[in-house]
């Protein structure tokens, strides 16, 4: 194989080479809603650090809590043993989530590791309950699961699934745009394979909440077949459609809980599986070993992260700040929604979209790319999706924020030349 190296160590995420190393994409600190740029630059974030940060950049306690943590007890690992930091940060979740939901927490290191390892679970969990033919785990088309190997043979999304060979000879995907009757059809075909059923309450990719007619086939379907419902809350957990986890709002409650990005305020690589005491049930009745482990899972100092989090969270009373902002972030989409080339809005509370078209067309993904740099030089950050950007800020904005990303999302919309 040949190929040239250049002068750009970083191979960088989700960009093609030519794009790579720019001063004003390379960051190189952040502090509350902003980043800064090698280019002289501060950027108003309005992802939240790709939805890991509700809680603003640089927040000190949890940083102390780590620090404190790295001092105390540099690395502890969970292969065939445990620590006082994971079982303290376990215990909480198990609190905060329900403990008459959920019985206990598996530790993981993304959202999408979390993934993987919940569709080794069910699986298991089904061949247990002697079913070992019941393998398929179920996903929505759209969905985004994350881009490891078995996530990413999960998503919905077109992500190069077959150049990278996942294999999804046991996976289905379903629309959640018909009212369930891809769902419903599915079952009475396959009901009997299926492990699980995987659900974003809220879409990842285009900030598509699922609504009420589609969750009402989910309970359909849940109370005429054996399977777990798991819910992918990595993007929705903490406060962000503005109530503590949005599968609290659905009509029957999931097995598996998944939770990532905002559960350590972006300070550690660390995800978490909190599962029912009904499906804990099945591996403890045949003293059963999961076969999975990782080496940076539940470390102290993620584990530290978690817990100082979570107290945050309750110090600032996050869950109002995030309601207060979500019903701010309405206004300010309704204004900018008035711009031609936004044709309809998605999502909930502080997770949005602004569906984008150019002459009755929906925008493709390098015209929302055109978009996403315009609104860049106009000084904020939005996450690209399809057809659409993404306005996801941070709990702790101010109303002078949110008057600001209004202003660089119209100027990126007039500057870019593609919605209109």
């Amino acid at each position: 194989m040949t190929g040239t190296v250049g002068l750009r160590p970083l191979w960088e995420g989700l960009t093609p080479p030519s794009a790579w190393a720019r001063p004003t994409e390379h960051a190189v600190g952040a502090r509350g809603v902003r980043v800064l740029t090698a280019g002289g630059g501060s950027l108003l974030c309005a992802t939240s650090g790709l939805w890991n940060v509700p809680l603003g950049y640089g927040n000190e306690a949890v940083a102390d809590a780590v620090g404190a943590a790295l001092r105390s007890a540099s690395y502890l690992s969970l292969f065939r043993s445990s620590h006082s930091f994971a079982h303290h940060a376990a215990e909480t979740l198990l609190s905060l989530a329900g403990a008459d939901r959920y019985a206990r927490v598996v530790f993981s290191t993304s959202g999408a590791a979390a993934n993987d390892l919940t569709m080794k679970l069910v699986r298991q969990a089904a061949a247990l309950e002697g079913a070992s033919h019941r393998n398929i785990v179920v996903g929505l088309q759209g969905g985004y699961h994350g881009l490891t190997y078995g996530a990413l043979s999960l998503s919905g999304d077109a992500l190069g699934q077959s150049v990278y060979a996942a294999d999804r000879r046991a996976v289905r995907h379903v629309s959640a745009h018909d009212g369930g009757a891809q769902l419903r059809q599915l079952f009475a075909r396959e009901g009997s394979r299926i492990a699980a059923l995987v659900l974003e309450p809220v879409l990842g990719s285009g900030a598509i909440a699922l609504d009420d007619e589609f969750l009402a086939a989910v309970a359909e379907v849940r109370a005429a077949f054996d399977f777990v419902l798991v819910a992918d809350e990595v993007a929705t957990g903490f406060g962000r459609t503005g109530v503590l986890f949005a599968s609290e709002r659905w009509p029957v409650e999931p097995d598996v809980l998944v939770l990532s990005k905002a559960l350590t305020n972006g300070a550690a690589a660390a995800s978490a599986v909190l599962v029912s005491g009904a499906v804990c049930g099945i591996f403890d009745r045949d003293d059963a070993v999961f076969v999975h482990a990782e080496t940076q899972a539940g470390t102290p100092a993620s584990c530290a992260a978690i817990l100082a989090t979570v107290a945050e969270f309750e110090r600032l009373d996050a869950l109002r700040l995030a309601q207060d902002l979500g019903r701010s972030l309405d206004a300010t989409i309704a204004r900018i929604g008035e711009h031609p080339g936004v044709v309809g809005t998605r999502g909930t509370g502080c997770f949005r979209s602004l569906l984008l078209a150019h002459d009755g067309r929906m925008l493709g993904g390098a015209e929302i790319a055109q978009v996403v740099a315009s609104v860049r030089r106009a000084g904020a950050i939005v996450q690209p999706g399809p057809g659409c950007i993404q306005l996801v800020p941070a709990y702790v904005y101010e109303r002078s924020d949110l008057d600001e990303l209004e202003t660089a999302v119209l100027h990126g919309l007039e500057d870019s030349g593609v919605a209109a």
